[in-house]
């Protein structure tokens, strides 16, 4: 089992920046960021196996950044450039198994943390 533990979020105003942090109980090779709006599905906002591979989807790339310390366990997120429509709970999520490729499906992990609120007003 691998606890996952976001913080970083919070309200920024449209165009600002936030970091934030998830730290893992565990080393774990896959791991990424999701994100669900209300009324929304969960979607991967970033994703990294392991082996240096990221992935972002259209809406985020060139604006986010993923990034990972795997001595002190911990994953990042780096968002800059932030719009209203960024606006969502972020979540943390970690898999046991090995992709190699870095995934931005929900249905690829299996450990999830409790999420964090970004709020981005224009």
């Amino acid at each position: 089992q691998v606890q996952l533990v976001e913080s970083g979020g919070g309200s920024v105003q449209s165009g600002g920046s936030l970091r934030l942090s998830c730290a893992a109980s565990a080393t774990t090779y896959n791991m990424g960021w999701f994100r669900q709006a209300p009324g929304k599905e969960r979607e991967g906002v970033a994703a990294s196996n392991g082996d240096g591979r990221t992935s972002y989807p259209d809406s985020v790339k060139g604006r986010f950044t993923i990034s990972r310390d795997n001595a002190k366990n911990m994953l990042y997120l780096q968002m800059n450039s932030l719009k209203p429509e960024d606006t969502a709970i972020y979540y943390c999520a970690a898999s046991s198994a090995y992709y190699s490729t870095a995934r931005l499906s929900a249905d690829s992990y299996n450990y999830w943390g409790q999420g964090t609120q970004v709020s981005v007003s224009s």
